[in-house]
């Protein structure tokens, strides 16, 4: 076997903390500004380890270990960035992210506009989300929720290509990147992705903002993001052997938003499926397909459905979270209700 292909067949053997953890290592050793803080993030490396062997490697004063108080630790990170360090503030579970809110969405989010551009704020907010059979408060994604308070870029990858060269990006930020790794996603090696771009060894970025086409096809058009991609791509291989063939664009993050993209894609197709972990009213799944049909115009489409969270919370059962979130065979059957008699 040849060095490269050992190279690679590592990688996919890696899991994706590992992934996270050698991005964010690599920039703190290009970068001497950039500190983490958060809990367990050092001598444990993280509740998933993402943050694993960072503390040994670049010691405690870069690598805290805070108390249970977000308020304190994010409010330090703002403090931080203001001061011209590049502080990643890890909050365990977007979950929590309510008892420091105000330091993300007025603090870190407005500083930057209420001083006119003076005051940068180089900040990332690094936070776990999406379901595993957690229950009502440990399950959310929340993205919708930081997509609609302005100032912040908010990024959810899919597979570990992109959450290494999306981390590096949002660690080069000028601005603050809430950053949103799926917990489902967390728990897999790279070989468990269907769709695994190779992982260079090196640095690199990805661009925050613009989707990608992973999967090409004809009949429809569906956008998502973070772990919901693997679901859609599992019910576009199963439709595939029903004659229907469906386009899977990967959103990669939610501001800025890439509409370009998905209504390029759907203006071919002419039907578009917006698929959201995240709950349904007032999110991603109505303002993307809004956006597109401005784009294509009230003529421009066919047809326009979304699939998502229904407005409750996500139950503790997991029978009962796989009748809520959608999943392959919940998005496979909204594609057939699509196309029936097309």
């Amino acid at each position: 076997m040849s060095a490269v292909a050992e190279r690679v067949n590592d990688r996919l053997a890696m899991p994706l903390p590992a992934t996270i953890a050698e991005a964010i290592a690599l920039e703190m050793e290009r970068d001497e500004t950039i500190l983490c803080l958060g809990e367990d993030i050092g001598r444990a490396g993280g509740v998933f380890g993402a943050t694993k062997g960072l503390q040994e490697r670049f010691g405690k004063g870069r690598v805290v270990d805070t108390p249970i108080a977000e308020m304190g630790f994010t409010g330090m990170g703002v403090g931080l960035a203001q001061a011209g360090m590049r502080p990643l503030v890890e909050i365990m579970f977007v979950d929590f992210i309510g008892v420091c809110l105000e330091q993300v969405y007025n603090a870190a989010a407005k500083i930057p506009y209420m001083s006119g551009g003076r005051q940068r704020m180089p900040m990332v907010i690094k936070t776990a989300g999406g379901c595993i059979g957690s229950a009502a408060q440990h399950s959310q994604c929340l993205w919708g929720l930081f997509a609609h308070l302005p100032g912040m870029k908010v990024v959810a990858p899919c597979n570990p290509h992109d959450h290494k060269g999306l981390m590096a990006a949002a660690l080069r930020s000028d601005d603050p990147v809430v950053f949103i790794e799926h917990k489902a996603l967390l728990l897999r090696k790279g070989r468990d992705f269907r769709h695994h771009p190779d992982v260079p060894d090196g640095a690199y970025t990805v661009p925050i903002g613009e989707a990608a086409v992973v999967r090409r096809g004809s009949d429809v058009t569906l956008a998502t993001l973070s772990a919901t991609v693997e679901h859609a791509l599992a019910a576009a291989e199963d439709l595939a052997g029903e004659g229907l063939s469906v386009e899977v664009i990967d959103l990669r993050s939610v501001v800025p938003l890439d509409a370009d993209t998905v209504a390029e894609s759907a203006g071919r197709t002419g039907r578009l499926l917006v698929v959201d972990e995240d709950y349904l009213s007032f999110g991603l799944s109505a303002e993307l397909s809004l956006r597109v049909i401005d784009l294509l115009g009230l003529s421009g489409l066919r047809q326009v459905a979304r699939l998502a969270v229904p407005d409750v919370p996500i139950p503790a059962a997991l029978s009962l979270e796989k009748a809520v979130v959608p999943g392959a065979e919940m998005i496979a059957d909204k594609l057939r209700q699509m196309t029936k008699g097309a």
